[in-house]
């Protein structure tokens, strides 16, 4: 078979992050998370040293070059001085693309590792989690946390790296050439850090309210985008906008008073370095003017630069807090899914590399945490393998409990659940989920084409095999004249009717001939003719296999081998079609 063009690559090996990651030590974690880059870290931060030499070395030159015109020193000095300035210089294009290269390999391996590492993680939490949690929130961490980290970090380095070169080169010129004026600029360093120290908390406190107004716009305009078909149909697009504009006018004001925080403490830092600057400039001329010292007039330039430098590259550190303080929100934020405990723990437990389908409830209770009764209670039945079980009854009654737990998505709080005997406590839910097929309500494709949504989850199918089960699932036809296994199917299924997208749905399910099914209103939301050709198909996709139906219409269920009615999760009725209606009871009222 050819093979397809948008065909996925075998997911490659990530970190388990979620071992050690710690939300509540963020400048340790991302510390740690970057450890295994440490090396090309190191050698960027000595490239980018050389490559930023000019800015720290020209003023000492440029002093050299003054008092070499001041006291009319011999011409060869300057020639000599330009040379050196020629050469630092032009190093900076050569060493800057061996310094980009070494830092944008660093930090782009831990952002796909943090990427991936979150995607991981989701896909083991457990359904219960995502159903609490916002696909929008989830979505905004997998994107924009991640991206706050990586240009924090990467921001972050690049400006310290070029502030700390620049006055360390300062400081040492300084300290040989002009030692008395030291301790004047060493009065910049415990200024700054007390202005960090003061400013940390509340920026940490602002940052971290910003980033929560953040996820509920992203929660909510993915919800919009969600909604867009039911909003039109029922003219509610006001509404909708009415409730976004809520949202965005509660991030406009938080992000206006985060701005304007952040706008007051860099003007607090800026007055305060350039009073300290006029105060070195005004003492160095003071120096060369009364010959104290014997500061010359070129020391005068280099010291009036240098502490301009200086106290440009404290603003810089300091203007880098509110950078800093947004990246490690986000570390906190990655923390709240990295250390998620509602895991789906597989682990060391058995495999079923080989499915009958018999299944029994053994005295199954089952109660979500939020609720005050069970939703299923002391149920007890045996399906054996190839037998069809459809569940009715209102909504409430425990139908889907049942199917997500016949599923693994959710284990009993008592009783026992077997497959083929085997305790699903103690299998790897994995390798049992091989031997499924699940057909919703609403049928899950994504964008791609026909042959990708088919064979999602199969590989290395002939074409042969994806054609028959397209016929099977009387799907052959429109996918013939939409253009065959290549045509697109657009996002979610868009070009497709409801009808049809079930049935591509349903040659999904024949293409991995499981051996147990399961069928969630699978025509509830079809026209006459589209649940004919469904229910055709479905009952090619039955045939054999132990089957779990839950359907509001009698046609998809009267020929199951037993029908279960439930309601207040227990079981009232068990029998066939026939038999349930000649005992003339709760079913016999549903069919009336």
């Amino acid at each position: 078979m050819p093979a397809s063009a948008s065909a996925p690559r075998p997911a490659r090996d990530v970190p388990r992050l979620d071992e050690w990651y710690d939300p509540q030590r963020p400048v340790r974690t991302l510390a740690r998370l970057f450890r295994p880059e440490r090396a090309k870290l190191a050698g960027a931060a000595a490239a980018y040293a050389i490559k930023h030499s000019p800015v720290w070395v020209m003023p000492l030159l440029t002093a050299m070059i003054i008092d070499i015109v001041v006291e009319q020193r011999p011409l060869r000095e300057l020639w000599i001085i330009t040379a050196i300035l020629v050469v630092i210089i032009a190093q900076n294009l050569p060493i800057s693309i061996v310094y980009i290269k070494a830092l944008s390999l660093s930090v782009r391996n831990v952002e796909s590792g943090l990427r991936m590492a979150l995607a991981q993680r989701l896909q083991e939490l457990s359904i219960g989690y995502h159903r609490r949690m916002s696909a929008g929130v989830l979505q905004a961490k997998i994107v924009r946390d991640v991206e706050n980290v990586v240009e924090s970090s990467r921001q972050t380095f690049d400006s310290a790296l070029g502030a700390v070169t620049t006055m360390v080169g300062a400081l040492v010129i300084t300290a040989i050439r002009t030692p008395e004026f030291l301790p004047i600029f060493l009065l910049a360093v415990p200024a700054s850090a007390a202005l960090i120290v003061a400013m940390r908390k509340r920026m940490t406190a602002r940052n971290r309210v910003f980033r929560q107004h953040i996820e509920s716009m992203s929660a909510r305009v993915s919800e919009m985008t969600h909604l867009i078909p039911i909003t039109r149909a029922h003219a509610l697009e006001r509404r909708e906008l009415d409730r976004l504009d809520s949202t965005l006018v509660t991030v406009r004001e938080a992000g206006i008073r985060l701005d304007v925080f952040n706008g007051r403490f860099g003007a607090l830092a800026w007055i305060t370095f350039q009073l300290l600057s006029v105060a070195c400039l005004v003492g160095a001329a003071y120096a060369a003017y009364t010959g104290l010292f014997g500061v010359s007039a070129g020391d005068v330039v280099m010291l009036s630069t240098y502490f301009i430098q200086l106290t440009g590259s404290v603003t810089v550190l300091l203007t880098l807090a509110p950078m800093i303080a947004k990246g490690l929100e986000s570390v906190r934020s990655m923390g709240e899914v990295l250390v998620a405990d509602e895991l789906e723990r597989n682990e060391g437990k058995t495999s079923m590399d080989d499915v009958r389908g018999d299944v029994e409830f053994d005295n199954v209770t089952f109660q979500y945490d939020d609720a005050d009764t069970p939703a299923l209670h002391n149920v007890t039945l045996a399906v054996p393998a190839g037998e069809t079980v459809a569940f009715v009854g209102p909504s409430g009654s425990g139908k889907s409990t049942i199917l997500n737990m016949v599923i693994g998505f959710l284990s009993p709080t008592g009783g026992t659940l077997r497959v083929d005997g085997q305790d699903m406590s103690d299998v790897d839910l994995r390798s049992f989920r091989k031997h499924m097929a699940v057909v919703p309500q609403e049928s899950l494709l994504f964008e791609g084409s026909v042959r990708d949504n088919v064979t999602y989850g199969s590989v290395d199918l002939p074409d042969s095999d994806v054609w028959q089960s397209l016929r099977d699932a009387n799907a052959a036809g429109f996918v013939e004249e939409m253009g065959g296994l290549d045509a697109v199917i657009g996002e979610r299924g868009a070009r497709l009717s409801g009808g049809q997208r079930q049935r591509l749905a349903i040659a999904r399910a024949l293409i991995r001939n499981p051996r147990i099914l399961i069928l969630d209103e699978a025509t509830s939301a079809l026209d006459n003719e589209s649940e004919r050709l469904v229910q055709e198909a479905l009952e090619r996709l039955m045939a054999g296999r132990t089957t779990f139906v839950v359907a509001h219409r009698l046609s998809t269920i009267r020929g199951a081998d037993r029908i279960v009615v439930m309601r207040d999760g227990k079981i009232v009725e068990t029998g066939s079609h026939r038999e349930l209606l000649d005992a003339g009871g709760e079913y016999a009222t549903m069919a009336r």
